[in-house]
């Protein structure tokens, strides 16, 4: 199956930094390299890729601070006829 999940605190220009360069290996017919907290992930993306984005926001009375978080999904299909086949290419 291959399951990634991996997070580390950046600057929001860190940040965009990425997600440009996420933007431009997407834009072309390659491979996608994905790296964050030493963890390195390949994927070939293929057409067509559903985009999800999903926000929320959490505060309850008494708190000083609201934790809010934005998620960002790319979902795509892939032939496989084994697992092997079907699993992400990760790299830690």
């Amino acid at each position: 199956m291959g399951e990634l999940e991996t997070e580390e605190q950046r600057s929001r220009a860190e940040i965009a930094t990425d997600l440009r360069e996420m933007a431009d290996q997407l834009d072309s017919d390659g491979d996608l390299t994905l790296e964050l907290g030493g963890t390195r992930v390949r994927l070939d993306p293929t057409e067509p890729v559903t985009f999800k984005l999903e926000g929320e926001s959490d505060w309850s009375e008494g708190d000083t601070e609201a934790k809010q978080s934005i998620e960002f999904e790319l979902v795509w299909w892939r032939e496989a006829k084994t697992a092997e086949e079907g699993t992400l290419d990760v790299q830690e």
